[in-house]
């Protein structure tokens, strides 16, 4: 059976106040690999929390060869898939975020994908964390909005947010992932994370949109225990480093106190 270090490391965040970071990299947008050497200081991978690895466009599946060559950079650091649909399930990853788009209702996505994905998901003995994924939307129409054909919340309605995410607690789910799309020019507003994190009291992930440390810093200060950094990534790759600098520092304050 998958052992539980992934939950656990969510789970740590929650309780200790410290915050992470997860690199989310998008295998279809590397068709080699190799090419992710060239592009990246992947010894980086060794420094986050997590590295999710997925997209909302994938077709092929070039999954098992990119984990492949992460593993070899992130021994200690559990590589975790961020699916899309369920070619992107793979046996070389540690784990993945078993998620449920509860902010849609395109039952595809709610659970038809999950019922296709979780033999795989038993057979490949991957860490499965049940993950209520909740789109947050401002007005444009991101990849993963298109391709789940579901709207989402809108950014000035944190109570709805608040009232999905609380359907997801008690429906079980352990975590949840707050997710404005990638290369959103507006990440999920503070006042929807301050909710959500408020009336969970569960772990939080969140993304899309954040582009720069001080896009991080207001998702961790509102009540984000990870982000996740993709898209602002691939067009400044030493925004990595800047935030992982800036984060180190945080934490290791927090120890201090």
């Amino acid at each position: 059976m998958a052992n539980n270090r992934i939950g656990e490391k969510l789970q740590h965040l929650h309780r200790s106040g410290q915050k992470g970071l997860a690199w989310l990299i998008d295998p279809e947008k590397y068709p080699k690999p190799s090419q992710l050497k060239t592009t990246y200081n992947l010894d980086l991978c060794s420094k986050v929390d997590l590295i999710l690895i997925g997209g909302s466009l994938m077709v092929k599946s070039n999954m098992d060869s990119t984990l492949q060559m992460l593993r070899n950079y992130s021994e200690e650091v559990p590589l975790v898939i961020f699916p899309g649909n369920v070619i992107q399930v793979s046996p070389y990853a540690d784990g993945i975020l078993f998620l449920s788009l509860i902010s849609g209702r395109n039952p595809e996505f709610l659970i038809g994908q999950q019922v296709t994905a979780a033999p795989l998901i038993a057979h490949c003995r991957l860490e499965a964390l049940a993950t209520a994924y909740l789109l947050i939307g401002g007005g444009e129409i991101s990849s993963v909005h298109y391709m789940s054909q579901s709207l989402p919340i809108p950014m000035n309605k944190p109570n709805i947010a608040m009232a999905t995410a609380l359907a997801g607690k008690y429906l079980g789910m352990n975590y949840f992932f707050l997710d404005a799309g990638s290369g959103s020019k507006t990440p999920v507003p503070s006042a929807i994370i301050r909710t959500v994190k408020k009336h969970t009291q569960s772990p939080i992930l969140v993304g899309g949109g954040i582009d720069s440390l001080e896009k991080a810093k207001a998702a961790w200060e509102a009540g984000a225990d990870l982000v996740v950094m993709g898209n602002g990534v691939e067009k400044n790759p030493g925004l990595l480093t800047e935030v992982l600098d800036y984060l180190q520092v945080f934490n290791v304050s927090l120890n201090i106190n």
